[in-house]
């Protein structure tokens, strides 16, 4: 299990972005996995709390159910149109792993909050010299991997 605190702490500066890039806007992206196992799109709200990515499912809903099945999902930040200049695009971030139940804040129902056990940190965005694509990544154990795309 890996937290969002020990990705703070294990890669401060990629963490810091991309909590930044998730907190621009309230609506994310969720990726779960269907019965059949092919995937499922759904917006969701998330919060950082306590060294924790949080996030909530209303009772019965159909993404709720997914990940009861299976805990793997993936967010995505919210997008935003490229820029004229690329170079002032903010770029994007997804971070993967497990959903892990915890408990509701204030009343809310049992089963239906979770933090994310972290695997995998990825942060897009374009060089400053605005010819590259920059790809910062970190999963538990590693080092922060960046790869440039021209």
């Amino acid at each position: 299990m890996t937290t969002w605190g020990e990705v703070e702490a294990a890669a401060p500066e990629l963490a810091a972005a991309v909590q930044t890039c998730f907190q621009r806007a309230k609506h994310k992206t969720m990726a779960t996995l269907r019965r059949d196992g092919s995937p499922r799109i759904s917006g969701m709200e998330t919060e950082f709390v306590d060294g924790q990515l949080t996030f909530g499912m209303m009772p019965g809903s159909v993404k709720l159910a997914d990940v009861q099945r299976d805990p793997r999902v993936a967010l995505h930040s919210p997008s935003v149109d490229p820029p004229e200049d690329p170079t002032e695009w903010p770029g994007e971030a997804k971070v993967s792993g497990r959903a892990r139940s915890i408990a509701p804040p204030g009343e809310g129902p049992e089963g239906s909050h979770f933090g994310l056990d972290v695997t995998e940190v990825v942060l897009t965005r374009i060089a400053p010299s605005g010819d590259k694509l920059v790809i910062e990544s970190w999963t538990p154990g590693g080092q922060v991997r960046r790869v440039e795309r021209t």
